[in-house]
């Protein structure tokens, strides 16, 4: 019966969110209570949520601080090259716009952490993509996926847990790993291409001067690409778009997530003149990101103390006095709140997942239903299970609880834990984009860009990243 619920639920948060009948705080928190109480476990309820939100507590502190940095960093100008050399580079041509957001992506990826990866690229693309009203989830998807393959570094989460979980070593996990990984990563770049196109027969080319002088048009935004099946919604109310093609925002609530007032701000990135810029401090702060960025790889301290000084520096050096301090605050003040609320809300969730036993029963119907002559063909297996497992559960869900199941099975018909572990890095594409992960409230947040938009556009794209990975490894021999 708990393993019905559990996909029960999992399946009414998806279909509520993606057909935007709730939104997804709401269905994160209110979801899994009906079904806590549905279980009988209602009495419980309070102390799994408890649990849940003191297991991601360390996260949502992250992520508040983590964007207050970058966004002083945005104010500030620390970003402003490069989406002048992006730009110049691409000359508006929306194809090279959508395949250098990949490539942005994959290289901050090298971080391992991915609300930093979400957060710079969409600082740096975002301005480009609303400018050149290019579909904004072309940009959330490509990012999510090239950021899932790069997931799979050593110090990224999914390699080390894997390695600890079946008491091996990383390296030997990811090393024979890297050529399916680098055929993920061009699938990627591809799949950027082929977006690249369609924006670019949808939008057509401009050059600098053009995009630059070009006014956008506040009215209208759309839910996806032109040429992937993107339809044109209304902001305001409005009886019809003006000017007939989407932006590509993706969201109704645009508006109101942007009290700032409209699109006459959001290519403010550019703007030499904003009263923020702060350009004799920019290598002081371009060295306090190095720095920042380094101590996060070594784990010199833990992520969220990091980004808590790194935010403080970051404002006492750049805005000395109280009330500018505050005016920046107040400027990020919504991007924190949505974004920590969500990831609280993602506790519920995953609390009462957890809790009630739901996980575990899923993850041994799952490994349970598997035919015992696949046995052989294990690390296959346990590559396609990925997809679905680490999407609708936590890495360490999987990793620790599931993994080890499918490695004994396989060791029972002479397939090694290496080749199990390889498998498992498969799903890592689509696991970017799963509701359960706090990185990519980051990154639809920041893109403003409704989730089910999000996830509607992407999780084809992913499903196909994942498979792609997967094919090279079994073509080269690697599991």
């Amino acid at each position: 019966m708990l393993t019905i619920l559990g996909f029960a639920m999992i399946a009414t948060f998806l279909v509520l969110i993606m057909t935007k009948k709730m939104s997804p705080i709401a269905a994160l928190v209110l979801i899994p209570a009906l079904f806590c109480v549905a279980v009988g476990q209602g009495a419980q309820l309070g102390d799994y949520v408890i649990e849940g939100v003191g297991n991601l507590a360390p996260t949502a502190a992250m992520l508040m601080f983590a964007i207050v940095y970058f966004g002083v960093m945005i104010d500030v100008g620390l970003f402003d090259p490069i989406v002048r050399g992006i730009l110049k580079f691409c000359q508006a041509d929306p194809m090279r716009i959508v395949v250098g957001t990949a490539v942005l992506a994959a290289i901050v990826s090298l971080d391992g952490d991915g609300s930093t990866t979400f957060m710079i690229t969409v600082s740096a693309m975002y301005p480009l993509y609303k400018r050149l009203k290019m579909s904004l989830v072309v940009m959330t998807g490509v990012a999510a996926t090239a950021n899932g393959v790069m997931n799979t570094l050593p110090w990224g989460g999914p390699t080390a847990r894997a390695a600890t979980a079946l008491k091996l070593d990383a390296s030997e996990i990811f090393v024979p790993m890297i050529p399916a990984l680098a055929m993920g990563l061009l699938a990627v770049f591809v799949l950027a291409y082929v977006l690249g196109l369609r924006e670019r027969k949808r939008l057509g080319m401009l050059t600098l001067d053009e995009a630059l002088a070009r006014e956008p048009e506040p009215e209208t935004v759309s839910t996806g690409a032109g040429g992937a099946g993107g339809e044109d919604r209304l902001r305001k109310g409005a009886s019809a778009p003006v000017g007939g093609t989407g932006t590509g925002a993706g969201t109704d609530a645009d508006a109101a997530a942007d009290p700032a007032g409209g699109d006459d701000d959001e290519f403010q990135g550019l703007d030499p003149n904003r009263s923020t810029l702060r350009p004799k401090l920019y290598w002081f702060n371009a060295g306090l990101t190095a720095a920042l960025l380094t101590a996060m790889i070594m784990e010199l301290m833990p992520i969220p103390v990091l980004f808590l000084l790194g935010a403080a520096l970051a404002l006492t050096v750049n805005f000395p006095h109280m009330p500018d301090q505050r005016a920046r605050i107040a400027a990020h003040a919504d991007n924190v709140l949505n974004v920590s609320g969500m990831v609280f809300a993602a506790a519920v969730f995953t609390g009462v997942l957890t809790g009630t036993g739901m996980v575990e029963n899923m993850a041994d119907w799952v490994v349970g239903a598997v035919p015992e002559a696949m046995g052989p063909h294990m690390a296959i297996v346990t590559g396609l299970l990925s997809l679905p497992l680490t999407y609708f559960m936590s890495n360490d869900g999987f990793y620790f609880g599931v993994l080890p199941v499918l490695a004994e099975a396989g060791a029972a018909h002479g397939v090694s834990p290496l080749e199990i572990a390889r498998a498992s890095l498969a799903g890592q594409a689509l696991h970017m984009s799963s509701p359960l992960v706090p990185a990519v409230y980051v990154l639809v947040g920041m893109a403003k860009v409704e989730f089910g938009d999000h996830t509607r556009f992407t999780v084809k794209w992913a499903v196909l990243t994942s498979l792609v990975v997967l094919a090279a490894g079994v073509l080269f021999g690697i599991m």
